[in-house]
């Protein structure tokens, strides 16, 4: 007959060793949730590994070459929105591009601003990351009109294609939902995280 002492004894060991195999399961399914599946988007010449979750839409205007809405995380209200565009060359020169997308926060010690550079399979890229008060476009993009959305960030790439052109991927929304997905848009264009240098003009 089992003592009343090693009965305890086992029943703490089982008990144990259950709680342990539950934190390895909820560990690998939190795993295994966070990836996400994607799908291969062709966009002229690059291509995007774009998650299911997010919404493709038709261009809202005649800049745009696709967009994709990308769901709020709890306690966010608006998605965020990613749109990629080309022009051909950059624009005025990827320093004032860079310079936009700052200018495009309103100055102050909450706007923080990182920019650095990098090289994926379709090119050599800058990527451009802010945070602040966002001037938020409204309506056709002629009229310039815009709206202070504080609590914003921003993830800009300007990609550029050798011998063809420049794209240009900017990510806006909400900071925690943008917060949330840092990782599969660097995934979606290849970016090359632990070889990325500061940018140099």
């Amino acid at each position: 007959m089992i003592s009343p002492t090693t009965f305890r004894k086992v029943l703490y060991s089982v008990l144990g060793l259950s709680l342990a195999i539950y934190a390895c399961s909820a560990r690998a399914a939190d795993k295994e949730e966070k990836t996400e599946k994607t799908n291969e988007v062709e966009i002229k010449d690059i291509t995007l590994k774009i998650p299911e979750a997010w919404k493709s839409s038709p261009p809202s205007n005649n800049l745009r070459l696709a967009q994709f809405e990308i769901p709020a995380v709890k306690g966010d209200k608006e998605p965020a929105e990613l749109v990629v565009s080309s022009f051909g060359g950059t624009g005025g020169g990827v320093a004032a591009n860079v310079s936009r997308w700052i200018g495009q926060f309103a100055s102050g010690k909450d706007r923080e601003a990182k920019v650095t550079q990098g090289e994926s399979k379709d090119g050599k890229y800058i990527f451009v990351d802010i945070s602040g008060t966002y001037n938020k476009s409204i309506g056709p993009p002629f009229l310039r009109k815009t709206e202070a959305v504080p609590d914003s960030r921003m993830l800009g790439v300007i990609l550029a294609v050798e011998g063809k052109a420049y794209y240009f991927l900017k990510l806006t929304g909400p900071k925690k939902t943008v917060s949330s997905v840092v990782d599969e848009f660097r995934a979606s264009f290849g970016a090359n995280t632990k070889e990325e240098k500061p940018f140099e003009q």
